[in-house]
């Protein structure tokens, strides 16, 4: 064998060497990317969870130390919101600056998840006809995520209460209605609506244009109150469930006793499968992005290493 073909064969070997390590990098950094994306959303998702704000949920008689510590945290919070049948279990606040919740949690930090806040328009102890609370439509059963969830009519019939703890006192709340609307509908997210035909009007207005509706005693001397988030339906869609405030607080029909954990637990198992469907389709993605990438990685490993068993070979020869 001439030198000068020792030299090309050394030089195609060294070049297709470097490409392997270039792949590797590229593969390596998407990896990285996707582990760093899939890290990030955790937290944001974390941050966002009712369980953080559990120990701050004041009890049915009276305001516990926890709130009033949360108060003294934040001392915009006012209130609490619990939907039945939902991870919707959140503190509420109030700012005059009606967008200072959109990316500031309870405690008055920065964050992506925001809060569950009142209408800076509305009055803080819900004496209005009508009031409005909005939060983020969230993945992972986080924020006001599940009130999207009120537009299927079998999720609608099942959760008809919740609470609303405000003043020191909780109230119950009877949901009646969901509606999709446009997030610049005037003639929904309107407030201090005076009058009792004017009332009557905005309620009528709200049932007709109700995707689903229950039936219950109402009428323009009641309270009511709009929950809105973001509809993944549409660019400037607005999901409201819509709740009558009670001075009757209904008994929660989805606490589970004790005695059937265990067989949730077996049921949970038959689950599995339909989790990840279920799974937000970027991070369905991203996983597959990182398992491909590790696939790549162990196959290029191998076939260099069959290279360099074949060079040794001749070498030997």
């Amino acid at each position: 064998m001439s030198v000068a073909t020792g030299i090309g064969k050394k030089t195609i070997w060294l070049i297709n060497g470097i490409i392997d390590i270039a792949v590797l990098i590229i593969i390596l950094l998407f990896v990285i990317t996707g582990c760093y994306a899939v890290w990030d959303s955790k937290q944001v998702y974390k941050a966002a969870d009712a369980a953080r704000y559990e120990i701050y949920k004041p009890t049915a008689q009276n305001e516990s130390k926890s709130f009033l510590e949360l108060q003294a945290i934040n001392p915009e919070v006012f209130g609490w919101i619990t939907i039945y049948g939902t991870h919707i279990d959140y503190p509420v606040v109030q700012s005059p600056n009606l967008m200072k919740y959109v990316n500031t949690n309870a405690e008055g930090q920065y964050s992506l998840s925001g809060a569950i806040f009142l209408d800076s328009n509305s009055s803080m102890d819900f004496s209005d006809f009508n009031s409005i609370i909005y939060g983020h439509h969230m993945e992972k059963q986080t924020m006001f995520g599940e009130i999207g969830n009120f537009s299927d009519n079998d999720y609608f019939d099942v959760r008809k209460y919740g609470t609303l703890y405000y003043d020191g006192q909780e109230h119950g709340l009877e949901f009646f209605a969901f509606v999709h609307a446009d997030a610049y509908d005037s003639t929904i997210f309107r407030t201090k609506i005076s009058g009792q035909e004017n009332q009557k009007d905005y309620l009528n207005m709200l049932i007709e244009r109700a995707a689903h509706t229950r039936e219950i005693q109402i009428t323009a001397n009641d309270r009511i109150v709009l929950l809105s988030t973001c509809s993944s339906n549409s660019t400037n869609g607005r999901d409201i469930l819509v709740g009558k405030i009670t001075d009757e607080i209904q008994d929660d029909p989805f606490i589970i006793k004790e005695s059937d954990k265990k067989n949730n637990i077996l049921t949970a198992v038959d689950k599995i499968p339909k989790l990840w469907v279920q799974t937000p389709l970027w991070i369905r993605i991203t996983a597959l992005i990182m398992l491909t990438g590790f696939l790549l990685l162990i196959l290029i490993l191998v076939i260099n290493n069959k290279k360099r068993n074949k060079i040794n070979t001749r070498r030997r020869r």
